[in-house]
C-alpha cells in the first residue's frame, strides 16, 4: 500500500510538472474573438486626489 500511494505521489508530481513547465499554452478561439473585439483601450481616472489625509495630520 505504501508503493501505491507513492506511485500515485510520483504520478501526480510529473503530471503537474508537464502541465506547468512544458506544454506551451495554446489560444483558444474565444480569446482570439475577445481581443478582436476590443477596440478601445479602458480609461484610467486617477482617483488618488479624493483619498482623505491620514488621521492625525493637518492640512
Amino acid at each position: 500500500m505504501p508503493y501505491l500511494f507513492g506511485g500515485l505521489v510520483v504520478l501526480n508530481a510529473v503530471t503537474l510538472g508537464y502541465y506547468l513547465f512544458l506544454q506551451q499554452p495554446s489560444t483558444t478561439q474565444t480569446l482570439k474573438a475577445a481581443k478582436e473585439d476590443i477596440s478601445q483601450p479602458l480609461t484610467f481616472t486617477n482617483s488618488a486626489k479624493y483619498i482623505p489625509p491620514v488621521i492625525g495630520t493637518r492640512e
